[in-house]
């Protein structure tokens, strides 16, 4: 297989192909937050069945894409990262193409397992294949660029809320994923990868992965860090209708809240990223962009209880979590080129399928202790930020480092 040359510039095929990869695998992943209460009042669910169902299955689908994220990492590193994203793709494709004609709630939470299985695999194997292909000094710059497609393609599942029926959204996204697998069929394998596979160590291991305390410490580290961003737009931006409801907030759109969010995240994975080369730091951005997302949440809790309108606050929590191109470009540094899909997969997959503990944590302690949505997702968010930070904090700057290492 022909090898990649490494890069100087952001604006080469192995970023644009990851950009356009993360684009799509957003569009995808998004469609359920925007579409639930529609799919699911069709489906024949009302009243508070339409949250409980609604959190299950986005429960279910980031348990898919935990799972997914174990499997693409290891064939990644096994096999290569084209290998991984071609199966991925044709995965998640079919199953939002399938999505598109389903009649019950079961087959929905079937498809929607499936299809986390396959949306797992497209961002970190794509950061992977940027980090290694691009020169020490810029890969930041790629990886800021494949992060802002990212949240651009959010943005889009939240515009297509407003314009098509849920049905045609699915189909349409399966559509758009079989039409990334032709442009990604010239995608090359990187030199690094090629290097490490003709070595003896051990690839894509998790007991490689676990056989060092600190290595362990390193990866619940990264994990820890991603969480808020899915705290954020997974419980926060998802549930704000109950909120509304619960607060007497009026003229609250779903779509326009999370539409803002991303935006948000947009700008924040372009500045996050940009100040981060600049500042030749991916620690300090980290930190500060954590504390000002923390400022954000508690200011968005207030906007909350006063009844105010959740647009502007719903931006500001976006853009407190544009850590995001940091954050992913932080992990894939951590890890040698023989488990960094795995690691990479695995971490941003986890702090997305964090969203299966939180539900439950924060539904058991309303209802232990008597407190209503808003105080327990408080309580959640406290917990969450709180072990960000710390993670934060203890991280070694990997800034400038070489991704031409390995574990052993």
């Amino acid at each position: 297989m022909q090898q990649h040359k490494i890069y100087h510039s952001p604006f080469n095929i192995a970023v644009i192909a990851a950009g356009l990869g993360f684009f799509i695998d957003a569009f995808d992943l998004f469609l359920f937050n925007v579409y639930r209460i529609p799919s699911l009042k069709e489906l024949g669910l009302s009243g508070d069945a339409l949250t409980t169902t609604g959190e299950t299955l986005l429960a279910v689908q980031m348990a898919g894409m935990m799972v997914g994220g174990i499997i693409t990492g290891i064939i990644a590193d096994k096999k290569g990262r084209v290998t991984a994203l071609f199966g991925s793709i044709v995965l998640y494709s079919l199953c939002n193409i399938a999505n598109g004609f389903i009649h019950d709630v079961n087959t929905y939470a079937v498809i929607r397992f499936l299809a986390g299985v396959g949306l797992a695999g497209e961002l970190g194997a794509g950061i992977t294949l940027v980090g290694e292909s691009m020169s020490v000094e810029k890969r930041g710059y790629g990886t800021i660029l494949v992060a802002t497609l990212g949240a651009l393609g959010a943005v889009t599942a939240g515009l297509a809320g407003d314009f098509l029926p849920w049905r045609q959204a699915f189909i349409g996204a399966g559509l758009a994923g079989f039409l990334l697998l032709f442009i990604r069929i010239k995608s090359m394998e990187t030199s690094m990868f090629a290097s490490a596979k003709k070595s003896a160590v051990a690839k894509g291991s998790f007991s490689l992965l676990f056989s060092s305390k600190q290595r362990v410490l390193k990866y619940i580290a990264c994990i820890l860090m991603g969480v808020p961003i899915w705290y954020s737009v997974g419980l926060l931006i998802t549930l704000s209708p109950e909120l509304a409801k619960l607060h007497h907030i009026d003229g609250l759109k779903l779509s326009t809240c999370f539409i803002l969010f991303q935006v948000g995240i947009a700008s924040g994975d372009l500045s996050s990223g940009i100040l981060s080369q600049l500042f030749k730091s991916r620690k300090k951005i980290l930190v500060v962009y954590m504390f000002f997302g923390v400022l954000v949440t508690f200011f968005h809790f207030l906007h909350i209880y006063h009844g105010y309108g959740l647009n502007l606050t719903s931006y500001l929590m976006g853009l407190g979590c544009g850590y995001l191109s940091v954050f992913v470009t932080t992990t894939s540094e951590h890890f040698g080129t023989n488990l960094r899909v795995t690691v990479t997969a695995t971490v941003t997959n986890f702090m997305r399928g964090a969203v299966t503990l939180m539900i439950p944590f924060h539904i058991f302690i309303e209802k232990q202790f008597g407190l209503t949505l808003t105080e327990g997702l408080m309580i959640t968010g406290s917990i969450v930020w709180a072990l960000a930070l710390l993670s934060a904090f203890v991280l070694p700057e990997t800034y400038g480092k070489s991704m031409d290492f390995t574990e052993s």
